[in-house]
Parts: structure tokens; C-alpha cells; sequence
């Protein structure tokens, strides 16, 4: 039985290109090289039919180790909570203040480019402390 170490996370969106861009921003994530025989990805979204231009878009980790992100145009809205979601991991090994101080700095570089503040969960006997946060089409992550 062999042992699968590579995955892909697909996010279903309205806008597959915006919230690709945005999480590119958010994880330090690239657009790769269009496909071959393509100059851009707006040269091989045109060549696309007219009902597949625009209904995906992806991003990598330009260091191979993260998996790779794609984001595919769905017809229904997002109405409840994710049952998966990101936990950015922004505070690893961080404690106490330093900790809030480490979430609370990622948050303020984040909500400019459109993620949504959620709600701060203080640490317990249990979890550190992290924060709830709403990408840019309302997809739950948290900063961790």
C-alpha cells in the first residue's frame, strides 16, 4: 500500500481568479507558468468555450512543499459554515501575548487585501489561542 504525501485543497468560489489572488497574498503562494503553448493563462482562458472561460484558476507554493491550491467556479453561493477549512499557521510554538501579538499583526496585514476579522478564541487548558477569520467570499480560515 503505498502512502499519498501530496494533495491538492479545492475551494468552490464565484470568482475562481480573485479568491486564487488572494490566497496567493494571504500564504506566499504563486500563479504558475501558463500551460504550454500558451503565452498567459488569459491566452488559454480565451480558448476556452465560452462556458469554461474563467471556471478555474490555481496557485503553489513556489517552494513545492505546500499543496497545491485550486479554486473552481460553482453556480450556488456559500450559505453555511466550511466543514474544512485553513488554519494559517502564523504563532506556531508562540505563547501568551507574543502569541495574540503574532495574530493580531497577520490579521492587520490581511484585512486590507479582504479577509473579514472574525472572532478571537482565547487560549483554555486545552488550544492556544487563535483567530477566526472570512476570506474574501466568506470561506472560515483561522489564524494559528
Amino acid at each position: 500500500m503505498s502512502s499519498i504525501k501530496k494533495f491538492q485543497v479545492t475551494f468552490d468560489c464565484a470568482d475562481p481568479e480573485r479568491v486564487a489572488r488572494f490566497w496567493c497574498e494571504v500564504l506566499g503562494y504563486v500563479v504558475p507558468p501558463a500551460p504550454e503553448g500558451f503565452a498567459t493563462w488569459d491566452e488559454y482562458n480565451r480558448s476556452l468555450p465560452p462556458e469554461r472561460q474563467g471556471s478555474g484558476f490555481v496557485c503553489t507554493d513556489p517552494s513545492g512543499v505546500g499543496p497545491r491550491m485550486y479554486f473552481q467556479r460553482v453556480p450556488e453561493g456559500k450559505v453555511v459554515k466550511n466543514r474544512v477549512h485553513l488554519d494559517v499557521r502564523v504563532a506556531t510554538g508562540l505563547v501568551g501575548e507574543e502569541r495574540l501579538a503574532a495574530l493580531e499583526a497577520e490579521c492587520a496585514r490581511l484585512v486590507p487585501l479582504g479577509a473579514v476579522r472574525g472572532r478571537l478564541l482565547i487560549a483554555d487548558e486545552y488550544n492556544e489561542s487563535c483567530l477566526l477569520m472570512h476570506d474574501i467570499e466568506g470561506n472560515e480560515f483561522c489564524l494559528d
